[in-house]
């Protein structure tokens, strides 16, 4: 693999990628058993920022009555401190979409669920309800100190081999400090690197959170139905620019949308309004952002909204919408969960490690290629193994994710200032 610098993603000079040009990253399935099969040993985790936190968003009681009309109130939160099994599940939904998509390169993965919108909403909403309870600079302080410590604990690995590779930053490297930019990065390593698109994406979110949270409760839903007007000034009227500046404006404005319905779900919003609307609008929403992908499919080559901003943009909104609306009206979720005690610790299990997963998965998936490679060399193993199949990829990769959970799982206990466990 080529050794030239990539500085941020997709191989731009100044780490920016042009309007489509999204994070979506080759399928491991159709990567070459790269280099890193040399590389040391893998990275280490990161925060707990991916949505997690110690306890989940319980709905918060209606705010004053506001919105096209008024409907019954919010169903019971969970206790105070407790956990809301219904978005635990859907993280734990998204980490799993996300590692069979880097394997698969289903097109069509965005389309049955928005991985990235989900997350968004359920992290923009954690951050309303710490808001509402401390003050602005400290919710940031903690979010940062849950965020870097794990974060510079991975990069110590991914940097440290990609330098032993012959690569050499420039003043760049501080974004592997504080990623308020794409961090730079060699080609060889793009497969590792490439997904702290969303770590900078995330703390964007919380640095502008005090203020789009103001700005949001002077009148909740028309400030939210306008957070989509950035996507389609970006996507009709002027693009962003191709550098590091362009990447986050682009991916700022895809998921703003899904950041503030976490707003509006910590306000009660959704449960005010009238179903007929809600639903409406997200049916809008979503028929838009499918008719833009497949009417865009030859411009842009395919129809995955990893790689079509604009039609991410609004049908994470009407997806998003919905499972919001369904947790505001319906109430808890997956309450029977627990009486499968398995399924709920493996649940439990991904929401206390979700960075961890999030940043080790594609090094997981790409170490697993060479490491399947060996087992061709035993003659059991490829008489009786499906080595050649992308589900036992999928299989040993999610092995190989189990294995830097038990290693480096702990650093998120220690970012988050509690007692390091091996497993939650």
């Amino acid at each position: 693999m080529a050794e030239a610098e990539a500085d941020g993603r997709g191989g731009d000079a100044d780490g920016g990628r042009v309007m489509g040009a999204h994070h979506k990253g080759d399928p491991v399935a159709n990567r070459a058993p790269s280099a890193w099969a040399a590389a040391p040993s893998a990275p280490a985790p990161a925060p707990s920022a991916l949505g997690s936190a110690t306890s989940a968003p319980a709905l918060a009681s209606p705010a004053p009555a506001a919105g096209p009309a008024a409907s019954p109130a919010a169903p019971p939160a969970p206790a105070a401190g407790g956990r809301d099994r219904y978005f635990d599940v859907l993280r734990a939904l998204a980490l799993v979409r996300v590692v069979a998509y880097h394997v698969f390169g289903w097109p069509w993965a965005g389309l049955v669920f928005p991985s990235m919108g989900v997350m968004f909403g359920l992290a923009g909403s954690l951050m309303a309800r710490s808001l509402g309870s401390r003050p602005a600079p400290a919710v940031i302080r903690g979010r940062l100190r849950r965020l870097l410590p794990p974060f510079w604990c991975w990069g110590l690995f991914v940097v440290g081999a990609m330098l032993v590779r012959g690569w050499m930053p420039g003043w760049q490297i501080v974004f592997w400090i504080v990623p308020l930019g794409d961090p730079p990065g060699s080609a060889w390593g793009e497969q590792a690197w490439e997904v702290l698109w969303y770590l900078r994406t995330y703390l964007w979110f919380v640095l502008l959170s005090p203020l789009l949270l103001r700005l949001f409760r002077l009148a909740p839903v028309p400030v939210l139905l306008l957070s989509l007007a950035p996507i389609l000034v970006l996507g009709y009227v002027r693009q962003p620019p191709e550098n590091r500046f362009g990447a986050g404006l682009l991916d700022l404005a895809t998921y703003l949308f899904c950041w503030m319905l976490g707003f509006a779900h910590r306000d009660g919003v959704p449960a005010r309004l009238k179903p007929a609307a809600v639903v409406a609008l997200s049916l809008a929403a979503l028929s838009y952002g499918a008719w833009y992908a497949f009417a865009h499919q030859g411009e842009y080559g395919t129809y995955d909204l990893d790689d079509i901003p604009l039609a991410q943009a609004f049908w994470s909104a009407g997806f998003v919408t919905l499972l919001v609306y369904s947790r505001a009206r319906l109430g808890p979720g997956f309450a029977g969960l627990a009486r499968c005690r398995p399924l709920d610790r493996l649940v439990t299990v991904f929401n206390a490690r979700a960075v961890t997963v999030y940043l080790w998965h594609e090094l997981a998936l790409v170490l697993a290629v060479p490491l399947i490679d060996r087992f061709w060399e035993v003659p059991a193993f490829e008489a009786h193994l499906p080595l050649g199949s992308q589900w036992f990829l999928l299989g040993v990769g999610w092995a190989l994710v189990a294995v830097f959970v038990l290693l480096f799982g702990w650093v998120e206990d220690a970012a988050a200032r509690k007692r390091p466990r091996l497993l939650p």
